[in-house]
C-alpha cells in the first residue's frame, strides 16, 4: 500500500470521526480528548509524569498478576511482542516529509512569487493566528480547535445549503472589498515599483 493509500483511508476514518458517523468511536476520541485537557489544564497534570505513573501501574499489575497465577492455577497473561514494521515506520516518514516539503513549497512560492493576494491572506493568517495564540495556552488552544472541528463540521453538514448561501454573500462582498483595497493600495504599490525601475 502506498502512502497516498494510507493518506485516503486517513482521511475518511478521520472525517468518519469529526462528522460523528461511528458516534461510539466519537464520544470516546471527544472524551478521551477532554479528560486529557482537564488533567493537563485545569489540574495542572505533566505529560512526562502521567506517563510514568501509566507505566508504573501498569508493570505493577503485569508483575502481580504473572506470580499470582502460579497459585490461583491460571496462566500468566499472554502479552503479544510490540515491534514497529519498518515498512509502517517508512510510510509514516515519507507521509510526513511529502507533507513538509509540500508546505515549504508554497511558503517559498507565496514569499517569492508575484501573488499578492495570496502573500497578504496568509501574512493576515498567522497574524491572527499569533493573536489568537497570545490569548490561550497551547494545549487550550489545540482543544479548542478540536472541540471546533467535533462540532462546526456536524452543524454544517446539517445546515449546509443555509451556510454555503451565507457564504456566497459573504464571498462575494469580500471580493468588492478586496477591489476597492486593489484599487486604493496595490495598484499604488505597483506603479512605485514600475516608476523605480524606469529611473534605473
Amino acid at each position: 500500500m502506498t502512502g497516498h493509500e494510507y493518506m485516503s483511508m486517513d482521511k475518511v476514518a478521520a472525517a468518519d470521526v469529526l462528522l460523528w458517523r461511528n458516534k461510539g468511536i466519537s464520544g470516546s476520541v471527544f472524551g478521551c480528548a477532554t479528560a486529557l485537557w482537564v488533567l493537563f489544564e485545569l489540574l495542572d497534570y505533566h505529560l512526562i509524569t502521567l506517563i510514568c505513573h501509566i507505566l508504573i501501574l501498569t508493570l505493577i499489575t503485569l508483575f502481580l498478576w504473572s506470580h499470582v497465577s502460579n497459585f490461583i492455577d491460571k496462566p500468566p497473561p499472554n502479552i503479544p511482542d510490540a515491534v514497529f514494521p519498518d515498512k509502517c515506520v517508512l510510510e509514516v516518514a515519507s507521509i510526513v516529509r511529502y507533507k513538509m516539503n509540500q508546505a515549504l513549497g508554497h511558503l517559498r512560492h507565496i514569499a517569492f512569487g508575484s501573488d499578492v493576494k495570496s502573500f497578504l491572506a496568509v501574512v493576515c493568517g498567522l497574524w491572527m493566528v499569533s493573536v489568537i495564540g497570545s490569548c490561550f495556552k497551547f494545549l487550550t488552544l489545540v482543544y479548542i480547535v478540536f472541540v471546533l472541528l467535533h462540532t462546526v463540521l456536524v452543524m454544517y453538514e446539517k445546515y449546509e445549503d443555509k451556510v454555503d448561501s451565507f457564504s456566497e454573500k459573504a464571498i462575494i462582498e469580500l471580493k468588492k472589498q478586496y477591489v476597492e483595497f486593489d484599487k486604493k493600495v496595490l495598484s499604488k504599490i505597483h506603479k512605485g515599483k514600475l516608476k523605480e525601475k524606469k529611473k534605473d
